[in-house]
């Protein structure tokens, strides 16, 4: 008796792990380290673990990404409903920043745009850096 009871709960637990597991995995949402600053949302988040996660319904595909203290809202400009083999990010390197440019999930791809301006501000500061050459 006492052993059919012991089988009878170790059965419903591993199913309810299970069931447990299989929602918890969402495949828009992905957990990243960046090592490195970066621009993403308008924003200069810290290197450190993200989450990146979608909020927002199937018409407008809104990104969330964030961390312990700082968070940003990603507009993509193009979303590829086409899974990604793997969950990433990719960062588009300009002067001294470097600036979100794609969300990799499971779920699909997601491209941020740069604004132009920061870009521009970017190439700027890292040109300022350089010694110019005059005369007196």
């Amino acid at each position: 008796m006492k052993k059919s009871y012991l089988t009878a709960v170790v059965t419903l637990t591993c199913v309810l792990g299970l069931c447990g597991g299989a929602r918890a995995q969402d495949a828009s949402r992905i957990v990243v380290n960046v090592p490195f600053d970066f621009v993403a949302g308008g924003e200069t988040l810290p290197a450190g673990m993200y989450s990146v996660s979608r909020v927002s319904t199937e018409a407008q595909p809104n990104l969330l990404i964030r961390s312990d203290d700082k968070s940003a809202l990603l507009l993509p400009i193009v979303f590829d409903g086409v899974p990604a083999e793997q969950a990433k990010l990719d960062f588009e390197h300009v002067g001294d920043r470097y600036f979100l440019s794609k969300v990799e999930t499971l779920a699909g791809v997601y491209r941020i745009g740069i604004p132009p301006a920061m870009t521009r501000v970017a190439q700027t500061k890292d040109r300022g850096a350089m010694p110019s050459s005059g005369t007196n």
